[in-house]
């Protein structure tokens, strides 16, 4: 697709109902080098080419929030190797984006187990999220040492000290409570979740936060994935119903 009539595709999506939040399950990095009989990390420096389209397609159609699940606290099990090449492409990442993140107004964030990171990439991301943190076009919102389960134990853990102290009675645990212990305390539930690769599964990625999101799943291998497909499949969004458990006529 040119830039043409990509431009023409992107005219019509209607404005007033974009999802204020997508999250991305990026999966297929390695399904993709694989296909082309290259190494694994391959598929990972392609992927990362397509995390700056989106994100840049996002910021210019008017995505609030964009949540990328970029490393699984699952993912440490995968080779010391692979893990140190992502580690350096996530730096790379950074580095060559920060200019156009200031540029857009983009501010960065993470969720997740960060402390587990190495030394270098926390340094890196704290001083790439203090020299974005008053941008406000959009938030960038990275999944790093993610995992569904752990943030749903963490929070737990904070609420029952509350309980135990006697700061919180245990009639007062709420959705709204819960909430509000969740990495993703800030930001609104994803409006829509796209995962690649074709994969039937959310893979323990916000589990509390995709309680009404709308799935979309993609055969497409994320280093394959466009803008153009992103764009189709928030029109496809748009065409949806989104009724929360009510009927259509409330």
């Amino acid at each position: 697709m040119n830039s043409n009539s990509a431009s023409v595709t992107e005219s019509e999506l209607d404005k007033t109902k974009l999802p204020a939040h997508v999250a991305i399950i990026m999966d297929g990095n390695g399904r993709w080098a694989k296909k082309r009989l290259a190494n694994r990390v391959k598929g990972h420096e392609q992927g990362m080419e397509v995390v700056r389209e989106i994100v840049r397609a996002c910021r210019e159609i008017g995505i609030s929030v964009l949540t990328l699940y970029a490393f699984s606290t699952e993912n440490w099990q995968r080779p010391k190797m692979e893990i140190a090449a992502l580690m350096t492409l996530l730096k790379r990442f950074l580095r060559s984006e920060l200019l156009e993140m200031q540029e857009n107004n983009i501010r960065l964030s993470t969720i997740g187990q960060t402390e587990r990171l190495p030394e270098d990439v926390r340094k890196l991301l704290s001083e790439t999220m203090a020299l974005t943190h008053q941008n406000d076009g959009m938030l960038l919102n990275l999944a790093l040492s993610y995992g569904g389960r752990a943030e749903l134990v963490k929070m737990v853990r904070e609420i029952a000290v509350k309980v135990k102290a006697g700061d919180i009675e245990p009639d007062a645990v709420s959705d709204e409570l819960v909430t509000r212990h969740l990495y993703t305390k800030d930001i609104p539930d994803p409006d829509l979740m796209i995962r690649t690769s074709g994969e039937m599964r959310i893979s323990n990625f916000l589990l509390w936060q995709l309680a009404y999101s709308e799935l979309f799943i993609t055969d497409t291998l994320w280093p394959d994935f466009s803008r153009a497909e992103f764009v189709e499949i928030l029109k496809a969004y748009q065409r949806r119903e989104r009724r929360f458990g009510k009927v259509y006529e409330q």
